[in-house]
């Protein structure tokens, strides 16, 4: 009788190496998810902002005019636009312009904003519902408030100049039809629709500092200037520096609301460079002339960008 022997086989078991992750695959895969989330962001930068700058930059040296529009020929014509526009009278009296009219809109805003913010960092009855009423000339369109005060500061039928008329001081100022007097009333406006932001952003900052700053300052004594000055205004500094910042990249190029005022009159006197490049492309319909315009503003918010992204980096450090 014959028998057999059945050997057990040891399962086979596969060694750790053959079975660990590629570090360099895991990478590659990481890396490739990293990009899928990017990459929609990325296409949207480019299609929507990269192109429109490269387009605009590009036009300022073409001879460009309603006719390209048909037949496609829009041949360069080197720095001629360039040459143009700066030799331009008017180009300097808008950039005076622009530059009294944002630095003006700025002061004003900030002040403004600022000392209501610290008004309504204490508590009080109703204080959420006036905090609330104080936001509508954020909420209304700008062109709305611009048709709006256009009608108020009229010189012969506006409410400004009736009421001045009741308390008699005098009730025929020329606010929009004079060339002395139309561009700090467009600032005036300015400041009202300015205000809310203002007002909101650094009232956020103002609850981020410890109260208890407040009241070591109290017990030595400190003043109430003494207190802004040596701890308000410096625990604010970050958010004032995004306050003005966006504040001027905001006002720098504003078009709509002088186009609703005084459509950049009387004689040039409100004409910025915001109104220009829209008088340049779309009145005149020299299209060359008006990227070059646009080219300028484009070429001067990117610098306070610049300034605004290493004032940040200074304050993370």
């Amino acid at each position: 009788m014959t028998t057999s022997t059945v050997t057990a086989q040891a399962p086979v078991t596969a060694s750790p190496a053959s079975t660990a992750p590629d570090p360099a695959r895991l990478r590659r895969r990481r890396r490739l998810a990293q990009w899928g989330f990017v990459a929609p962001a990325v296409v949207f930068m480019l299609l929507f902002f990269g192109y429109p700058l490269v387009r605009n930059v590009v036009m300022s040296f073409q001879h460009y005019t309603p006719k390209t529009f048909f037949t496609g020929e829009a041949p360069f014509n080197g720095t001629d636009n360039w040459s143009n526009v700066f030799q331009d009278a008017l180009f300097g009296k808008a950039l005076w312009h622009t530059l009294v009219f944002t630095a003006g809109s700025l002061l004003g805003q900030f002040c403004i904003g600022l000392a209501l913010a610290v008004f309504f960092s204490r508590r009080f009855p109703l204080g959420g519902a006036l905090r609330s009423l104080i936001l509508l000339p954020w909420l209304v369109p700008m062109v709305v408030s611009g048709i709006v005060w256009r009608r108020i500061l009229d010189q012969d039928t506006g409410v400004l100049n009736s009421f001045l008329d009741t308390l008699g001081l005098g009730g025929h100022t020329p606010w929009l039809t004079s060339p002395h007097m139309a561009l700090l009333s467009v600032v005036l406006v300015n400041i009202w629709i300015g205000i809310p932001f203002n007002m909101v952003i650094l009232y956020g900052g103002l609850q981020e500092i410890p109260k208890e700053l407040y009241e070591a300052a109290s017990l030595d004594g400190a003043s109430a200037w003494r207190t802004f000055r040596s701890i308000t205004l410096p625990m604010l500094k970050p958010v004032i520096t995004v306050v003005l910042v966006l504040g001027f990249m905001s006002t720098v190029k504003i078009l709509d609301l002088i186009l609703a005022l005084t459509d950049g009159g009387p004689a040039d006197s409100t004409q910025t460079l915001g109104t220009l490049t829209y008088q340049n492309s779309f009145v005149q319909l020299d299209f060359g002339a008006g990227a070059v315009v646009g080219n300028v503003l484009i070429l001067i918010s990117a610098v306070f960008a610049v300034f605004y992204l290493r004032a940040n980096r200074t304050e993370g450090k």
